[in-house]
Protein backbone atom coordinates (compact mmCIF):
# COMPACT_ATOMS: atom_id res chain seq x y z
CA UNK A 1 0.00 0.00 0.00
CA UNK A 2 3.18 2.38 0.31
CA UNK A 3 5.08 3.55 -2.09
CA UNK A 4 9.03 5.18 -1.72
CA UNK A 5 10.02 7.54 -3.99
CA UNK A 6 13.82 8.68 -4.27
CA UNK A 7 14.38 12.26 -5.26
CA UNK A 8 17.70 13.24 -7.08
CA UNK A 9 18.12 16.87 -6.31
CA UNK A 10 20.94 18.74 -8.86
CA UNK A 11 22.53 20.98 -6.60
CA UNK A 12 23.20 23.09 -9.75
CA UNK A 13 19.27 24.07 -9.78
CA UNK A 14 19.09 24.28 -6.07
CA UNK A 15 22.04 26.91 -5.96
CA UNK A 16 19.89 29.36 -8.66
CA UNK A 17 16.66 28.52 -7.07
CA UNK A 18 18.20 30.09 -3.74
CA UNK A 19 20.40 32.52 -5.27
CA UNK A 20 23.16 31.26 -2.80
CA UNK A 21 25.98 29.09 -3.67
CA UNK A 22 25.88 25.86 -1.73
CA UNK A 23 29.36 26.63 -0.58
CA UNK A 24 28.62 29.89 0.89
CA UNK A 25 27.34 27.79 4.03
CA UNK A 26 31.23 27.24 5.07
CA UNK A 27 32.50 30.86 4.22
CA UNK A 28 34.94 32.34 6.31
CA UNK A 29 33.83 35.42 8.07
CA UNK A 30 35.86 38.38 9.03
CA UNK A 31 35.89 40.94 11.43
CA UNK A 32 37.23 44.23 9.16
CA UNK A 33 35.85 47.01 11.95
CA UNK A 34 34.97 48.03 15.01
CA UNK A 35 33.17 51.11 16.97
CA UNK A 36 32.57 51.32 20.32
CA UNK A 37 31.98 53.36 23.72
CA UNK A 38 32.56 52.43 26.64
CA UNK A 39 32.62 53.51 30.46
CA UNK A 40 36.49 54.16 29.99
CA UNK A 41 37.20 55.00 26.14
CA UNK A 42 35.90 56.16 23.07
CA UNK A 43 37.47 54.24 20.39
CA UNK A 44 39.45 51.20 20.45
CA UNK A 45 42.65 52.30 20.97
CA UNK A 46 41.31 54.79 24.25
CA UNK A 47 39.35 51.84 25.57
CA UNK A 48 42.43 49.56 25.06
CA UNK A 49 44.92 51.39 26.96
CA UNK A 50 42.66 51.80 29.76
CA UNK A 51 42.45 48.19 29.90
CA UNK A 52 45.73 48.26 30.17
CA UNK A 53 46.30 51.24 32.09
CA UNK A 54 44.10 49.73 35.02
CA UNK A 55 41.67 52.60 34.59
CA UNK A 56 38.26 51.74 35.38
CA UNK A 57 35.13 53.84 34.27
CA UNK A 58 32.68 53.23 37.09
CA UNK A 59 31.51 56.68 39.13
CA UNK A 60 28.68 57.24 41.31
CA UNK A 61 25.30 57.76 39.73
CA UNK A 62 22.14 59.70 40.87
CA UNK A 63 19.74 56.94 40.56
CA UNK A 64 15.50 58.09 40.86
CA UNK A 65 14.16 57.17 44.22
CA UNK A 66 17.37 55.46 45.06
CA UNK A 67 20.48 57.87 45.56
CA UNK A 68 23.50 57.64 44.06
CA UNK A 69 24.86 54.34 43.42
CA UNK A 70 27.73 52.75 41.31
CA UNK A 71 27.58 53.10 37.15
CA UNK A 72 29.46 52.55 33.99
CA UNK A 73 28.41 56.20 32.30
CA UNK A 74 29.67 56.75 28.71
CA UNK A 75 31.06 60.31 27.93
CA UNK A 76 30.81 60.52 23.98
CA UNK A 77 29.88 62.72 21.28
CA UNK A 78 26.42 62.21 20.80
CA UNK A 79 26.47 64.98 18.03
CA UNK A 80 28.63 63.64 16.12
CA UNK A 81 26.66 61.87 13.55
CA UNK A 82 23.21 62.85 14.67
CA UNK A 83 21.34 66.66 14.65
CA UNK A 84 19.70 67.45 17.92
CA UNK A 85 16.45 67.20 16.47
CA UNK A 86 17.25 63.23 15.91
CA UNK A 87 18.22 62.79 19.52
CA UNK A 88 15.22 64.78 20.89
CA UNK A 89 13.06 62.06 18.48
CA UNK A 90 15.37 58.33 19.31
CA UNK A 91 16.47 56.97 22.07
CA UNK A 92 20.22 56.66 24.34
CA UNK A 93 20.42 53.32 23.09
CA UNK A 94 19.74 54.20 19.63
CA UNK A 95 22.38 56.97 20.37
CA UNK A 96 25.02 54.48 21.16
CA UNK A 97 24.24 51.83 18.16
CA UNK A 98 24.14 54.75 15.47
CA UNK A 99 27.78 56.36 17.15
CA UNK A 100 29.15 52.65 17.70
CA UNK A 101 28.18 51.83 13.95
CA UNK A 102 29.36 55.04 12.26
CA UNK A 103 32.65 54.28 13.97
CA UNK A 104 32.88 50.75 12.34
CA UNK A 105 32.56 51.63 9.12
CA UNK A 106 35.35 53.86 9.30
CA UNK A 107 37.24 52.13 11.10
CA UNK A 108 36.59 49.26 8.19
CA UNK A 109 37.30 51.86 5.81
CA UNK A 110 34.33 51.43 3.58
CA UNK A 111 32.41 53.84 2.15
CA UNK A 112 28.54 52.15 2.28
CA UNK A 113 27.73 54.61 -0.60
CA UNK A 114 29.70 52.40 -2.87
CA UNK A 115 27.90 49.40 -2.44
CA UNK A 116 24.31 48.30 -2.32
CA UNK A 117 22.37 49.01 1.14
CA UNK A 118 19.72 46.49 0.58
CA UNK A 119 22.53 43.95 1.60
CA UNK A 120 23.76 45.22 4.68
CA UNK A 121 21.95 43.91 7.68
CA UNK A 122 22.12 45.09 10.66
CA UNK A 123 22.03 42.80 14.16
CA UNK A 124 22.17 44.00 17.69
CA UNK A 125 21.73 42.65 20.92
CA UNK A 126 19.90 43.73 22.99
CA UNK A 127 19.15 43.04 27.14
CA UNK A 128 16.19 44.72 27.13
CA UNK A 129 14.15 48.00 25.51
CA UNK A 130 11.58 50.09 26.01
CA UNK A 131 12.06 50.38 30.31
CA UNK A 132 13.63 53.69 29.80
CA UNK A 133 11.10 55.28 27.79
CA UNK A 134 8.15 53.90 29.75
CA UNK A 135 9.34 54.95 32.92
CA UNK A 136 10.00 58.50 31.89
CA UNK A 137 6.62 59.23 30.95
CA UNK A 138 5.33 57.82 33.73
CA UNK A 139 7.97 59.74 35.84
CA UNK A 140 6.71 63.20 33.81
CA UNK A 141 2.58 62.93 33.62
CA UNK A 142 2.87 62.24 37.42
CA UNK A 143 3.90 66.07 37.88
CA UNK A 144 0.62 66.35 35.98
CA UNK A 145 -1.70 64.61 37.77
CA UNK A 146 -1.25 61.67 35.62
CA UNK A 147 -3.03 63.30 32.72
CA UNK A 148 -1.84 61.12 29.25
CA UNK A 149 -1.98 64.00 27.13
CA UNK A 150 1.14 64.79 28.43
CA UNK A 151 2.23 61.75 27.29
CA UNK A 152 4.79 62.01 24.18
CA UNK A 153 3.65 61.09 20.51
CA UNK A 154 7.32 59.71 20.09
CA UNK A 155 6.74 57.08 22.94
CA UNK A 156 5.65 54.02 20.68
CA UNK A 157 8.95 53.94 18.12
CA UNK A 158 11.05 54.89 20.41
CA UNK A 159 9.90 51.10 23.15
CA UNK A 160 9.30 48.79 19.86
CA UNK A 161 11.91 46.16 20.44
CA UNK A 162 14.00 46.62 16.95
CA UNK A 163 14.74 50.46 17.78
CA UNK A 164 18.25 50.60 18.20
CA UNK A 165 18.98 48.54 14.86
CA UNK A 166 16.21 50.76 13.31
CA UNK A 167 17.76 54.17 14.03
CA UNK A 168 20.90 52.84 13.01
CA UNK A 169 19.36 52.18 9.17
CA UNK A 170 17.51 55.37 9.24
CA UNK A 171 20.29 57.22 10.04
CA UNK A 172 22.95 55.60 8.17
CA UNK A 173 20.47 54.78 4.99
CA UNK A 174 20.54 51.28 5.15
CA UNK A 175 17.97 49.14 3.26
CA UNK A 176 18.85 45.42 4.48
CA UNK A 177 16.73 43.83 7.15
CA UNK A 178 17.35 44.86 10.75
CA UNK A 179 16.64 43.69 13.80
CA UNK A 180 17.36 43.03 17.75
CA UNK A 181 18.51 40.18 19.22
CA UNK A 182 17.31 39.43 22.75
CA UNK A 183 19.70 37.28 24.94
CA UNK A 184 19.76 38.64 27.91
CA UNK A 185 23.44 39.23 28.82
CA UNK A 186 24.44 37.10 26.30
CA UNK A 187 22.92 39.44 23.43
CA UNK A 188 26.13 40.82 22.45
CA UNK A 189 27.57 37.68 21.26
CA UNK A 190 24.16 36.79 20.05
CA UNK A 191 24.03 39.76 17.43
CA UNK A 192 27.64 39.09 16.53
CA UNK A 193 26.87 35.04 16.03
CA UNK A 194 23.17 36.39 14.21
CA UNK A 195 25.48 38.52 11.71
CA UNK A 196 27.38 35.07 10.94
CA UNK A 197 24.63 33.03 9.96
CA UNK A 198 23.10 35.81 7.89
CA UNK A 199 26.62 36.18 5.75
CA UNK A 200 26.35 32.36 5.37
CA UNK A 201 23.10 32.03 4.21
CA UNK A 202 23.82 34.68 1.69
CA UNK A 203 21.02 36.83 2.84
CA UNK A 204 23.46 39.91 3.18
CA UNK A 205 26.89 40.92 1.83
CA UNK A 206 27.62 43.16 4.69
CA UNK A 207 26.62 42.80 8.45
CA UNK A 208 26.86 45.59 11.30
CA UNK A 209 26.54 43.61 14.29
CA UNK A 210 26.86 42.99 18.18
CA UNK A 211 25.67 44.78 21.26
CA UNK A 212 24.13 48.04 22.95
CA UNK A 213 22.88 48.55 26.50
CA UNK A 214 21.14 51.32 27.97
CA UNK A 215 20.62 50.16 31.28
CA UNK A 216 21.90 52.86 33.27
CA UNK A 217 18.78 55.12 31.90
CA UNK A 218 16.38 53.04 33.90
CA UNK A 219 15.89 52.99 37.67
CA UNK A 220 14.24 49.59 37.54
CA UNK A 221 16.86 47.38 36.71
CA UNK A 222 19.29 49.04 39.92
CA UNK A 223 16.10 48.27 42.33
CA UNK A 224 15.71 44.83 40.66
CA UNK A 225 19.04 43.99 41.43
CA UNK A 226 18.80 45.54 44.98
CA UNK A 227 15.92 43.58 45.66
CA UNK A 228 17.99 40.89 44.68
CA UNK A 229 20.65 41.28 46.77
CA UNK A 230 22.84 41.62 44.27
CA UNK A 231 23.69 45.85 43.42
CA UNK A 232 27.36 46.06 43.67
CA UNK A 233 29.13 48.96 46.00
CA UNK A 234 32.39 49.51 47.73
CA UNK A 235 33.74 52.71 49.72
CA UNK A 236 36.40 53.22 46.63
CA UNK A 237 33.69 53.53 43.87
CA UNK A 238 36.39 52.45 41.05
CA UNK A 239 36.51 48.60 42.81
CA UNK A 240 32.90 48.33 42.88
CA UNK A 241 33.08 46.02 40.16
CA UNK A 242 35.97 43.40 41.26
CA UNK A 243 34.53 39.45 40.17
CA UNK A 244 36.55 37.00 41.60
CA UNK A 245 37.41 39.31 44.49
CA UNK A 246 36.84 37.65 48.26
CA UNK A 247 34.39 40.48 49.31
CA UNK A 248 32.66 41.32 46.02
CA UNK A 249 28.87 42.01 46.74
CA UNK A 250 27.25 42.52 43.05
CA UNK A 251 27.03 43.98 39.76
CA UNK A 252 27.61 47.89 38.83
CA UNK A 253 25.17 48.58 36.02
CA UNK A 254 26.92 50.11 33.12
CA UNK A 255 25.83 51.31 29.01
CA UNK A 256 27.69 51.01 26.01
CA UNK A 257 28.07 49.53 22.90
CA UNK A 258 30.23 47.74 20.15
CA UNK A 259 29.43 47.29 16.89
CA UNK A 260 31.43 45.56 14.61
CA UNK A 261 31.56 45.10 10.46
CA UNK A 262 31.51 41.44 9.56
CA UNK A 263 31.89 40.23 5.82
CA UNK A 264 32.66 37.00 4.13
CA UNK A 265 36.81 37.18 3.63
CA UNK A 266 36.55 36.69 0.06
CA UNK A 267 35.14 40.01 -0.10
CA UNK A 268 36.85 41.22 2.47
CA UNK A 269 40.15 40.78 0.39
CA UNK A 270 38.69 41.77 -2.68
CA UNK A 271 38.46 45.21 -1.32
CA UNK A 272 41.86 45.23 0.50
CA UNK A 273 40.17 45.55 3.98
CA UNK A 274 41.58 45.07 7.19
CA UNK A 275 41.08 42.22 9.24
CA UNK A 276 41.24 42.02 12.71
CA UNK A 277 39.96 38.68 13.25
CA UNK A 278 38.10 35.59 11.81
CA UNK A 279 34.94 34.44 13.50
CA UNK A 280 35.82 30.70 13.99
CA UNK A 281 32.79 29.16 16.51
CA UNK A 282 30.06 29.70 18.19
CA UNK A 283 27.07 28.07 20.60
CA UNK A 284 24.29 29.19 22.56
CA UNK A 285 22.45 27.01 24.48
CA UNK A 286 20.01 27.17 27.84
CA UNK A 287 20.20 26.14 31.90
CA UNK A 288 16.64 25.05 31.78
CA UNK A 289 17.14 25.25 35.15
CA UNK A 290 16.76 28.63 37.01
CA UNK A 291 15.44 31.93 36.69
CA UNK A 292 19.14 33.83 37.67
CA UNK A 293 21.37 31.07 39.15
CA UNK A 294 23.51 30.03 36.52
CA UNK A 295 24.18 26.29 35.82
CA UNK A 296 27.88 25.22 35.52
CA UNK A 297 27.33 21.81 33.65
CA UNK A 298 25.24 24.03 30.76
CA UNK A 299 28.42 26.39 30.93
CA UNK A 300 31.10 24.02 30.50
CA UNK A 301 28.68 22.35 27.56
CA UNK A 302 28.65 25.70 25.80
CA UNK A 303 31.96 26.28 25.47
CA UNK A 304 32.75 22.70 24.48
CA UNK A 305 30.41 22.82 22.18
CA UNK A 306 31.62 26.03 20.75
CA UNK A 307 35.16 24.33 20.56
CA UNK A 308 33.95 21.61 18.16
CA UNK A 309 32.24 23.86 15.77
CA UNK A 310 35.77 25.58 15.80
CA UNK A 311 37.68 22.51 15.23
CA UNK A 312 39.69 23.06 17.65
CA UNK A 313 40.81 21.57 21.32
CA UNK A 314 40.85 23.47 24.47
CA UNK A 315 44.36 23.70 24.57
CA UNK A 316 44.32 25.79 21.52
CA UNK A 317 42.24 28.74 23.02
CA UNK A 318 44.92 31.32 24.42
CA UNK A 319 42.37 33.65 26.14
CA UNK A 320 39.00 32.82 27.90
CA UNK A 321 37.39 36.02 28.57
CA UNK A 322 34.58 35.61 31.15
CA UNK A 323 31.35 36.60 32.05
CA UNK A 324 32.00 37.29 35.53
CA UNK A 325 29.65 39.67 36.34
CA UNK A 326 31.21 40.31 40.51
CA UNK A 327 28.39 38.73 42.17
CA UNK A 328 29.36 36.24 45.15
CA UNK A 329 27.93 32.85 43.42
CA UNK A 330 27.77 33.79 39.83
CA UNK A 331 31.51 33.83 39.71
CA UNK A 332 32.37 30.70 41.28
CA UNK A 333 29.80 28.76 39.15
CA UNK A 334 31.48 29.82 35.98
CA UNK A 335 34.72 29.93 37.37
CA UNK A 336 33.59 25.95 37.93
CA UNK A 337 32.82 25.48 34.37
CA UNK A 338 35.85 27.08 33.08
CA UNK A 339 38.22 24.63 35.03
CA UNK A 340 36.10 21.91 33.97
CA UNK A 341 36.73 22.52 30.44
CA UNK A 342 40.39 24.34 30.53
CA UNK A 343 41.74 22.80 33.73
CA UNK A 344 44.12 20.71 31.90
CA UNK A 345 45.42 24.17 29.58
CA UNK A 346 48.77 25.38 31.30
CA UNK A 347 48.58 27.92 28.28
CA UNK A 348 44.93 29.19 28.50
CA UNK A 349 45.21 32.50 30.09
CA UNK A 350 41.77 33.79 32.21
CA UNK A 351 40.33 37.86 32.64
CA UNK A 352 38.03 39.81 32.93
CA UNK A 353 36.45 42.63 31.54
CA UNK A 354 33.81 43.95 33.56
CA UNK A 355 35.88 44.91 36.24
CA UNK A 356 36.95 47.91 34.73
CA UNK A 357 33.87 49.35 33.36
CA UNK A 358 31.02 47.22 35.40
CA UNK A 359 27.98 45.13 33.29
CA UNK A 360 26.58 46.75 30.29
CA UNK A 361 23.87 43.93 29.89
CA UNK A 362 23.28 43.68 25.91
CA UNK A 363 26.67 45.05 25.00
CA UNK A 364 28.89 43.53 27.92
CA UNK A 365 29.67 40.14 25.28
CA UNK A 366 30.53 43.27 22.53
CA UNK A 367 32.70 45.71 24.24
CA UNK A 368 34.27 42.82 26.33
CA UNK A 369 35.68 40.92 23.15
CA UNK A 370 36.89 44.54 21.75
CA UNK A 371 39.03 45.20 24.38
CA UNK A 372 41.03 41.69 23.85
CA UNK A 373 41.00 41.90 20.15
CA UNK A 374 44.32 43.91 20.17
CA UNK A 375 45.53 41.07 21.94
CA UNK A 376 46.60 39.19 18.70
CA UNK A 377 49.01 42.45 17.89
CA UNK A 378 50.76 43.18 20.80
CA UNK A 379 50.53 39.90 22.40
CA UNK A 380 49.31 41.26 26.37
CA UNK A 381 46.46 39.93 28.33
CA UNK A 382 44.71 42.62 30.32
CA UNK A 383 44.16 41.59 33.66
CA UNK A 384 41.06 41.45 36.13
CA UNK A 385 41.53 44.92 38.05
CA UNK A 386 40.09 45.45 42.06
CA UNK A 387 41.36 41.55 42.75
CA UNK A 388 42.87 42.60 46.48
CA UNK A 389 41.95 38.99 47.90
CA UNK A 390 41.40 36.43 45.39
CA UNK A 391 38.30 33.84 46.17
CA UNK A 392 39.78 30.18 46.49
CA UNK A 393 37.00 29.08 44.97
CA UNK A 394 37.50 31.40 41.89
CA UNK A 395 41.09 30.74 41.85
CA UNK A 396 41.81 29.46 38.08
CA UNK A 397 45.28 28.48 36.91
CA UNK A 398 46.44 31.57 34.79
CA UNK A 399 43.75 34.02 36.35
CA UNK A 400 45.31 37.03 34.64
CA UNK A 401 44.58 39.64 38.19
CA UNK A 402 46.07 43.26 38.85
CA UNK A 403 48.87 43.45 36.17
CA UNK A 404 48.59 42.66 32.19
CA UNK A 405 50.27 38.95 31.39
CA UNK A 406 52.76 39.37 28.60
CA UNK A 407 52.72 36.23 26.58
CA UNK A 408 54.41 34.73 23.50
CA UNK A 409 51.44 34.60 20.58
CA UNK A 410 47.66 35.10 21.25
CA UNK A 411 46.38 33.33 18.67
CA UNK A 412 42.98 32.38 19.77
CA UNK A 413 39.99 33.56 22.05
CA UNK A 414 36.98 32.50 23.59
CA UNK A 415 34.27 35.10 24.84
CA UNK A 416 31.82 34.00 27.66
CA UNK A 417 28.27 35.59 27.32
CA UNK A 418 25.91 34.35 30.15
CA UNK A 419 22.32 35.63 30.92
CA UNK A 420 19.26 35.34 32.65
CA UNK A 421 16.63 32.42 32.08
CA UNK A 422 20.05 30.53 31.22
CA UNK A 423 21.25 31.58 28.12
CA UNK A 424 24.43 30.80 27.37
CA UNK A 425 26.90 31.76 24.76
CA UNK A 426 30.44 31.38 23.60
CA UNK A 427 32.55 32.94 20.70
CA UNK A 428 35.43 32.36 19.37
CA UNK A 429 37.41 34.31 17.09
CA UNK A 430 41.32 34.12 16.15
CA UNK A 431 44.06 35.51 14.87
CA UNK A 432 43.48 36.43 10.87
CA UNK A 433 45.76 33.73 8.96
CA UNK A 434 45.74 33.80 4.88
Amino acid sequence: PYMTRVYFVDSTACENAMNVPLSMEKSRIVITGVGLTSPNGNTLEEYRKNLLDGVAGVQLMEVRYMGEHPAGICDFDTKKYQTRKELRVGTRAGSIAIYSAQEAVASAGIDLETIDKSRIGVYVGTTEHGNVETENEVYNISKFDYDTRFWTHHHNPRTVANNPAGEITINMGITGPHYTIGAACAAGNAGLIQAVQMLRLGEVDFALAGGVSESIQTFGIFAGFKSQGALGSHEDVSKASRPFDKSRNGIVVAEGGAIYTLERLEDAQARGAPILAEIIGYRINSDASDYVLPNPERQAECMRAALANAGIEASGVDIVNTHATSTPQGDIQECKAIAEVFGDCPTTYVNNTKSFIGHAMGAAGALELAGNLPSFEDNIIHPTINVDDLDPECALPNLVINEPRKVDAVKVILNNSFGMLGINSGLIVRKFEK
